[in-house]
C-alpha cells in the first residue's frame, strides 16, 4: 500500500473524531458535565490531534507543499491557531457561559473553514467554486 493514501486516510479519520470531539465536549460544557473533565476527556484529543498533525505534516512533505510558501496550507496554518485558541477559550478559558458559546460557534466555523480549504485548496474556498469541483471530482 502507498503511504500517501493511508497518510490521508488517517488524517480524514482524524479529523473525523476531532470534529465529533469537539462537539461532544462542546455540549458537556454546556451542560456543565463533570465527563468534561474526566482524565479520557482530557488527554485523547490530544492524541488524535498528534496523529492528525503528522500525518498532515506527512502528506505536505510528500506534496513538496509548505506553509509560508504555499497559500492554501498557510491559511489552514492560521486557520487551524484561530481554532485551537477558540477552541481553548469555549471548553476552558471563557469567564461566562457566553463567552465560552460564542467561541464554540466559532471554533466550529473556523473548522468548516479549515475543512473546505483542504478540499477546495485555496484559501478562500467560497469563492473559488471551481476549486471545490476540482476537488470533489465535479465537472
Amino acid at each position: 500500500m502507498e503511504l500517501y493514501p493511508a497518510l490521508k486516510l488517517l488524517h480524514v479519520g482524524c479529523v473525523v473524531v476531532t470534529a465529533c470531539g469537539f462537539v461532544l465536549r462542546g455540549a458537556w460544557m454546556l451542560r456543565e458535565s463533570p465527563l468534561l473533565r474526566h482524565p479520557l476527556t482530557r488527554v485523547l484529543p490530544h492524541v488524535n490531534d498528534s496523529l492528525l498533525l503528522a500525518a498532515g505534516i506527512g502528506m505536505a512533505v510528500m506534496l513538496r507543499q509548505y506553509p509560508l510558501v504555499d497559500g492554501w496550507l498557510t491559511a489552514k496554518l492560521l486557520a487551524l491557531l484561530g481554532y485551537i485558541g477558540l477552541g481553548t477559550v469555549a471548553l476552558k478559558r471563557g469567564r461566562t457561559k457566553r463567552i465560552r458559546l460564542l467561541a464554540f460557534g466559532g471554533a466550529l466555523l473556523t473548522l468548516a473553514y479549515l475543512v473546505a480549504v483542504a478540499l477546495t485548496r485555496s484559501p478562500l474556498p467560497f469563492i473559488d467554486l471551481a476549486g471545490a469541483h476540482d476537488a470533489l471530482g465535479v465537472r
